[in-house]
């Protein structure tokens, strides 16, 4: 069983916070996670069990008094009448570690989190698996940053540069684990059915969406513009949706761990700086499948092809921060001249600039737009330019281009 960067985080909450709440997308490992982190003392209950979940309803501190604590409790958003009830009892018993919470529709949770546990509970986000986990490297991992002392650590547990191909291998089978822990599953039926099941389980509950093949549509536009700005207008236009439902559908797509949207950097000093977030799609293959590639090898010569690649790349620097238990305070730089850093990171007051590119022999001017980043006022970190070099290479003192198989 492969193990998850996020175990080390989840055993540090248990001892500090009464309450855990794992979020993520349906299928990334939520229920198998906790179970690795589980000591034999902690009972199990899930709410996909009818019974038990209209008992969460009904009578929520009846619920509680018929499971022992510690508790695991799955898919939580069913009953969220339960949250004043668990706040009653770990006020009462001033425990941590008591209850472990998971639920794939964010969307639902966070309203009853706020009102009810707040100061009471750690929520962490699960994506699936990361390229760190598969390849084996979890116990020296740590959340991506540019610099030497990040680069010369992440060398040490690299075995063998990935080629271009064998990465897009990896980049359109997605990251799910039973896709990656089964390779005789057929890709297609895999996707296929999770869509199905998305649709049907969890978006007609949020949204009570009548045209299930408009959202179809409207999946397929999405990640069709991974790694793009996103418009809106452009999207409601190409699925024939009105522009606040387009708004509307995309925030459940987001609260559900299926996209992510990178904000632009901007302060109230600078006005010159767009403010349209970029879309990406969290799983490569959902998005691959989505957009009709049919064969890794069609998908690295296409015309998604660098777009995809990005994608790839800001979710495994996501997954280095979220599986870590870290905020990630992300954002990107483009202003009205059409300079642009495709990815900021901001740790300590300092903002790391990160150039993405589809080459293993990136020029210097592959960061010619870093030197804009100096009218911002702030600290600005070492760069680096992630991209298919097989050791890192200096491109100046202040920038590196870094191997993506380090990610």
């Amino acid at each position: 069983m492969l193990q998850r960067s996020l175990a080390t985080a989840i055993k540090q909450i248990d001892a500090t916070f009464p309450v855990l709440l794992l979020t993520g997308p349906r299928q990334v490992g939520k229920t198998t996670l906790l179970e690795m982190c589980a000591d034999k003392s902690r009972h199990y209950v899930t709410l996909d069990d009818i019974q038990q979940r209209e008992l969460a309803r009904q009578d929520p501190a009846l619920f509680l008094q018929s499971h022992k604590w510690p508790l695991t409790i799955d898919e939580v958003q069913y009953a969220p009448e339960l949250f004043s009830a668990i706040k009653i009892i770990v006020d009462r018993e001033k425990k941590n570690g008591m209850f472990w919470l998971t639920g794939s529709q964010k969307f639902h949770l966070m309203k009853g989190i706020t009102e009810s546990l707040a100061g009471r509970v750690a929520v962490v986000d699960l994506l699936g698996l990361s390229q760190v986990e598969l390849d084996d490297r979890t116990e020296i991992a740590q959340p991506f940053l540019p610099t030497d002392a990040w680069i010369g650590k992440t060398a040490c547990g690299i075995k063998a540069p990935k080629s271009p191909s064998a990465l897009y291998e990896q980049i359109w089978r997605g990251s799910f684990p039973r896709l990656n822990q089964q390779p005789d599953m057929s890709w297609d039926l895999f996707y296929r059915s999770y869509v199905q099941t998305y649709v049907q389980r969890d978006v007609r509950d949020i949204l009570n969406i009548s045209d299930s093949l408009a959202f179809h549509r409207f999946l397929g536009v999405i990640a069709a513009r991974t790694a793009q700005l996103l418009n809106y207008s452009d999207v409601a236009r190409d699925v024939d949706i009105d522009h606040k439902t387009a708004k509307q559908w995309l925030s459940v797509l987001e609260t559900s761990g299926l996209v992510y949207l990178l904000h632009p950097y901007h302060t109230n000093i600078s006005k010159r700086l767009i403010k349209t977030p970029k879309v990406y799609f969290l799983d490569t293959g959902l998005c691959s499948f989505l957009t009709l590639w049919a064969s890794p090898a069609a998908l690295e010569a296409g015309a998604l092809s660098g777009a995809i690649l990005e994608t790839y790349m800001v979710s495994e620097i996501l997954k280095s921060y979220w599986h870590h238990g870290k905020m990630a305070n992300f954002s990107f730089y483009r202003d009205t001249d059409q300079r642009e850093v495709d990815l900021l990171i901001e740790v300590d007051d300092t903002l790391y600039p990160v150039e993405f590119k589809k080459s293993a022999s990136p020029a210097k001017s592959a960061s010619k737009n870093f030197h804009v980043l100096n009218k911002l006022n702030r600290t600005i970190g070492h760069g680096g330019v992630v991209c298919f070099v097989e050791s890192p290479v200096p491109l100046s003192r202040e920038v590196t281009a870094i191997p993506v198989g380090y990610l």
